[in-house]
């Protein structure tokens, strides 16, 4: 997918794109080391920080507490 197609999408359907801050970061520590790749962890903690559902396939997201669309 071009990324002109991402930002068509985020316009079309009112997404939000969201900055990695210190909160995220350090909220990766609190998690359960269910997840073992460190990317996932910190789009997890920071979905979690900010209420938000987070877009994946990953079955393994599901063991946390955060809203998983798809």
């Amino acid at each position: 997918m071009p990324l002109t197609d991402i930002v068509k999408q985020q316009q079309a359907n009112g997404l939000q794109v969201l900055s990695v801050t210190m909160e995220h970061v350090l909220a990766v520590e609190g998690l359960p080391l269910v997840h073992k790749d460190p990317f996932d962890r910190l789009l997890i903690s920071q979905a979690i920080a900010e209420g938000a559902e987070l877009v994946s396939a990953d079955q393994v997201v599901r063991q946390y507490p955060v809203r998983v669309l798809w």
